[in-house]
């Protein structure tokens, strides 16, 4: 199999200059050699992937049990676990106000999706094996911009962003289990904890719709089309 890939972002990465690499999120069964076995965060895996490396996660090396259950390598917890995930969000790491509002986070939000497959690899794409499932791009401000007016250039439908939640379940659950991109800012813990940059914004586009985008960015102005304003609108414009 063509592993197209694995050069098709080149003039994508260009025209907006991104620093950081785009990753491969790819969800599988079969058996992969690549780096694992050290514990692992998914949100530590996602900014490591994103500066080179290659990680494969697994129920037994995942390091968050959070990060688990939202991408589907355990089950979400129940009983007693599930109270002290409760008092851990509002008492401990104080990111929701009440176990109602918590409930709320996770009824209203895209289901995990749970049994799903046995492993995770994140890496650059440039350097994946298998056909990737979602891009992850982080970026600042401005190329988010861009990547959503790409995304949205040929068929005109607008994102539903889902910003809230864990940064593991809005760059990689949700738009895995919807189909479609996101663009996220991720949890504030993630971040603390992981060192992302202040400006950090995460787009998470499923695979299938990337070629779009790389096909948008000659066409588009938000990619390296240039912006052509007709003499009547230009002389509105100075008018006012």
């Amino acid at each position: 199999m063509e592993k197209i890939w694995k050069e098709e972002l080149g003039e994508l990465i260009g025209a907006l200059g991104l620093q950081s690499k785009p990753v491969a999120v790819t969800f599988t069964n079969d058996p992969v050699e690549v780096g694992g076995g050290r514990k692992i965060w998914l949100c530590r895996a996602l900014k490591l992937a994103a500066a080179g490396e290659t990680l494969l996660i697994e129920a037994e090396n995942s390091a968050c049990p959070g990060g688990s259950w939202h991408c589907g390598l355990s089950e979400p917890p129940q009983g007693e676990a599930r109270r002290a995930l409760q008092r851990f969000l509002t008492r401990g790491e104080k990111l929701t106000h009440s176990i109602v509002s918590f409930h709320r986070m996770q009824a209203l939000a895209a289901l995990p999706p749970t049994g799903f497959s046995e492993r995770i690899v994140m890496g650059p794409v440039e350097a994946a094996e298998l056909r990737p499932d979602l891009v992850v791009f982080l970026c600042n401000g401005e190329q988010a911009c861009r990547l959503v007016a790409l995304d949205h250039y040929w068929d005109g439908i607008p994102i539903r962003a889902e910003l809230t939640g864990s940064l593991c379940h809005s760059a990689v659950t949700y738009p895995l289990v919807t189909g479609r991109t996101n663009v996220t800012f991720g949890d504030w813990t993630a971040r603390r904890q992981q060192g992302y940059a202040a400006d950090a914004v995460f787009v998470s586009v499923p695979y299938e719709r990337i070629h779009n985008l790389v096909a948008a960015v000659p066409e588009c102005s938000a990619g390296s089309a240039e912006v052509e304003i007709p003499e009547g609108f230009r002389r509105f414009m100075e008018d006012k």
